[in-house]
């Protein structure tokens, strides 16, 4: 599809444009294509598109997806898009995950500080930001129907065998990071598992023809 110029920030920005999709395997691309054949096809109907990533905790992985998926749709231009995070149980993002997405460009504020912290997430000047804090799954901040639930954790997976409202459930797990937690490797397993959901988000979207 045709770009139009990015709205995105310019450090934002040079992240997408260091990601190589290549790095994507074959297998990968297959897990990948409900989630696009989804868009697609609300795309060509002219309906909204309402993506919730869903994870045990909404503490990590979740919140990764939720935020590069919504900047995936601002880079390609694919109008009415809107994603959300979720989790079987309510915790609270892990501090790492606001750091890693610090370091790729985005800017964040602590808008309130407590056992769960609220976070705003900007990707670009003139869009609204994006509201981290975990909750779970059907959390009044997330939709209620005509979603699309993708479980990025095999745990949430198995755990949670429906997911109310959701019109399609797609499986996309990622490893967690968390097992380098504390760990002299922390920060690097967390660039590489965001620039890993990044890199796929950005596959799925610039597959999309609006």
């Amino acid at each position: 599809m045709t770009l139009t110029k990015p709205t995105v920030f310019s450090e934002i920005e040079s992240v997408i444009k260091s990601l190589n999709t290549e790095t994507i395997s074959r297998e990968r691309k297959t897990v990948l294509q409900p989630l696009t054949d989804y868009i697609q096809s609300k795309v060509s109907e002219n309906k909204e598109i309402r993506i919730n990533f869903i994870c045990t905790h909404n503490s990590r992985r979740s919140h990764l997806s939720q935020v590069w998926g919504q900047t995936m749709a601002n880079y390609f231009n694919i109008k009415n898009v809107f994603c959300y995070s979720g989790g079987t149980e309510s915790t609270a993002l892990f501090p790492v995950v606001a750091e890693t997405l610090q370091n790729s460009g985005f800017q964040i504020k602590t808008i309130s500080k407590n056992e769960n912290p609220i976070y705003s997430i900007k990707y670009a000047d003139n869009e609204h930001p994006i509201i981290g804090f975990s909750k779970k799954l059907d959390d009044d901040f997330n939709p209620k129907s005509e979603f699309v639930a993708i479980m990025t954790c095999s745990q949430a997976d198995g755990g949670c065998p429906f997911i109310a409202g959701a019109e399609k459930r797609i499986p996309i797990t990622f490893e967690d990071p968390k097992v380098f937690d504390n760990t002299p490797q922390q920060a690097a397993k967390y660039k590489e598992r965001s620039l890993q959901i990044a890199t796929e988000l950005f596959y799925i979207f610039s597959q999309i023809n609006s």
